[in-house]
């Protein structure tokens, strides 16, 4: 990328995060609460590296991933650019598209928090893969972890079923008892087609449910670009926004993350493709 190209790019990161912001605090205000207990979580899942770096001189210190081979390698080439950088302040990567097992621990390895986690085997897994990365120093802190609930029971999509408080509260307790992990929340997806309101709503009960086995405050993974204010509304506390602030999703490349060009952006995708599709799944 040319450096007049990085410039319109940084340009045009910092006018969109502006406006996200804004739209945050908004919504924040009309919920009665306090834009600072709601995380603002990119998800850059096939933009380059490029992106996360001048995101994060504009104060973003947390981004969102979806698949482990892509993460991995966009997160070394991060390191190595903010390596040479002087107090450069850490970033905090989130793993948030569905986890196959066999990837738990190199996901493990370097996921700050894992957003999708929704079996008792994928727990077994990344609690295997967390304890190995702590005792070899590769990390030093639990994996922290939100147990994903399917709105509309269909967990084929990923999630344990709402309508079935005992398996949420046996995955719940499984990741809370697990070794290297730590439970902080839950999170949800509105199904296609459904109001925003009913889902969030759906999702705010239980949380609120699970909530009263649990001594410390849990936290609420929900709501995306075209949802964030139902989710605020609903008691979120981090939002998960790709497209509000990054643009178009660039065409995909089985080994290359490439920058953004206009040759080489999508169309502007559906609300209801966006979360089904690009900034939730692997």
């Amino acid at each position: 990328m040319t450096d007049s190209g990085s410039g319109s790019r940084r340009a045009q990161l910092a006018v969109a995060l502006a406006a996200l912001r804004a739209r945050l605090e908004q919504a924040a205000v009309a919920a009665g609460r306090a834009a600072d207990e709601i995380e603002l979580l990119p998800i850059t899942k096939f933009f380059p590296a490029s992106d996360v770096l001048i995101l994060h001189g504009l104060g973003i210190s947390a981004f969102g991933e979806s698949r482990e081979q892509e993460a991995s390698a966009k997160i070394a080439e991060v390191n190595r650019n903010l390596s040479v950088e002087q107090n450069a302040s850490p970033i905090r990567w989130h793993m948030v598209g569905r986890i196959q097992r066999n990837k738990a621990r190199a996901v493990a390895r370097w996921a700050y928090a894992a957003h999708s986690v929704d079996n008792a085997k994928l727990v077994a897994a990344l609690s295997r893969g967390a304890v190995q990365a702590l005792d070899e120093g590769v990390r030093t802190a639990p994996v922290r972890v939100y147990v994903q609930v399917s709105l509309d029971g269909d967990e084929r999509r990923g999630g344990v079923d709402v309508g079935r408080p005992q398996l949420v509260d046996e995955l719940c307790a499984a990741v809370h008892d697990a070794a290297g992990l730590e439970l902080v929340g839950l999170m949800g997806i509105p199904p296609l087609n459904w109001d925003a309101e009913e889902a969030f709503a759906r999702l705010a009960a239980e949380h609120a449910r699970v909530q009263e086995g649990y001594s410390h405050r849990l936290g609420l993974s929900a709501g995306m670009s075209g949802d964030l204010e139902a989710a605020v509304k609903h008691g979120s506390t981090c939002v998960r926004v790709g497209t509000a602030l990054l643009g178009p999703r660039p065409l995909t490349s089985p080994a290359v993350v490439t920058p953004v060009t206009p040759s080489s952006q999508t169309p502007p995708i559906t609300r209801a493709s966006e979360g089904s599709r690009d900034e939730h799944t692997a």
